[in-house]
């Protein structure tokens, strides 16, 4: 007996426990760490469970009880993170705002399953979902969580914040006579006490995160899409009681002088940011506001507001004015040194098609390197989360994505992720 424990004794001090059971070992051509800059050359990643245990130099040899993954030809990259997706919808014209009064709660769940899937396939494995109908997103969070539905890490807002007749009014465009009296528990909101209780209304339906309108915006049925919609007492009660909840608070804000007041009282981030002059910027560095821009979003509606029809006429003018204006806006905050997570607002445009936002923010002027930090470190920097995710590192979790081709010469290679990797399991080869 003492001879067996001395066996597994030697055993285990000449073999560390991390190797005593089977491994996951990618040999990948190349890797962008998220760490700095540069691609790494030929690395392997051992994973073990849901982690990265190591990386090491070149292709090592594998142990017979291991898998091999040979992404020998391919650029290996931390799981993508959108930091502005709406999973419970997609954008289809004039249809999308019937919607509200012929879908029933499980329908915006099975969409939102639907939609999950496509974005996770797309290379995104991180999403934080801005605001849907029925706390849907936070069952499907709890699904994907627990195994029972395929899907991003969501980390979810549940309903948004907005005033009477604000942006996130869903009573908005109703006729009187059959337009409910929404209020806190809906996400509606007028003075400071209600602002609390929301923030709590949200906290007790699960969420994990605060969404505000602090301006109108572009695809609500109100006539502006940029005007002020929070006092500052309900902004700075909003944002007190979120953080003693442990919550982060994103802004969708087009207007400056919202998004002033939202900086003031101590938000995470501006959403789109359409208005942002030097003056909000140097705010957002003082304050570290994250902007999320969404340039993506932007342009889609500004190409749908060419159609005839393709909006309701309140709608349209909106589209057709801000939309075309983010992508210039972004330039600006990049070159002014404001901190940047990606977002796309998919929902407006197609879930899947996330990646086409790399391109974009190339082409306003941010280096690829940079883009797809935004989406990787940044992101799980500004949410908190940056002990798990964002970098590939021994320690953090296996989100892991790859392409064809070199995304630091070629951005476009990343509407194209062909590998996928969440949490040590592969969704996509």
């Amino acid at each position: 007996m003492k001879s067996t424990i001395k066996s597994i004794l030697l055993a285990a001090a000449l073999f560390p426990v991390s190797y005593l059971q089977a491994a996951t070992v990618i040999h990948a051509g190349n890797a962008f760490t998220g760490t700095d800059d540069k691609l790494t050359g030929p690395v392997s990643l051992i994973i073990e469970n849901d982690t990265i245990s190591e990386i090491r130099k070149g292709h090592i040899k594998v142990a017979k009880d291991d898998t091999l993954i040979d992404l020998s030809d391919s650029v290996v990259m931390p799981g993508l993170m959108d930091m502005h997706v709406h999973l419970s919808s997609q954008q289809s014209g004039t249809s999308s705002y019937l919607k509200r009064f012929t879908l029933n709660e499980a329908d915006y769940a099975l969409a939102a399953a639907h939609y999950a899937n496509k974005t996770l396939m797309a290379g995104f494995t991180t999403v934080r979902n801005l605001g849907d109908s029925y706390n849907e997103t936070v069952s499907l969070r709890n699904a994907i969580n627990q195994g029972m539905a395929t899907g991003p890490r969501i980390y979810t807002a549940a309903k948004s914040l907005a005033t009477t007749g604000g942006h996130a009014d869903p009573s908005n465009g109703m006729a009187k006579r059959i337009r409910p009296d929404t209020g806190p528990a809906a996400g509606v909101i007028n003075g400071v006490a209600e602002a609390r209780q929301a923030v709590r209304q949200r906290y007790q339906d699960g969420a994990d995160a605060i969404k505000i309108t602090a301006t109108g915006g572009v695809l609500s049925v109100a006539k502006s899409g940029q005007n002020p919609q929070f006092m500052n007492d309900e902004l700075e009660a909003v944002v007190a009681t979120a953080k003693d909840y442990g919550m982060t608070i994103a802004v969708h804000a087009h207007g400056k002088e919202g998004m002033i007041r939202a900086i003031k009282a101590g938000v995470t981030s501006i959403e789109h940011g359409t208005y942002m002059d030097e003056e909000v910027m140097t705010l957002m560095k003082k304050h570290g506001t994250y902007y999320v821009p969404t340039i993506l979003a932007g342009e889609f509606v500004a190409e749908k507001a060419k159609i005839d029809g393709y909006f309701p006429d309140i709608v349209r003018p909106k589209a057709a004015a801000i939309g075309p204006l983010i992508q210039a806006t972004f330039g600006k905050a990049y070159k002014n040194g404001v901190n940047i997570a990606f977002g796309t607002d998919s929902g407006v445009s197609a879930h899947g098609d996330n990646g086409q936002e790399f391109g974009l923010m190339v082409e306003a002027g941010m280096p690829p390197a940079k883009a797809i930090q935004a989406a990787t470190i940044n992101a799980a920097t500004m949410l908190g989360i940056d002990d798990k995710l964002g970098t590939l590192e021994a320690g953090k979790f296996a989100d892991i994505v790859a392409v064809k081709g070199n995304p630091l010469n070629d951005i476009t290679t990343l509407e194209n992720v062909q590998f996928v990797m969440k949490g040590g399991k592969i969704y996509k080869q």
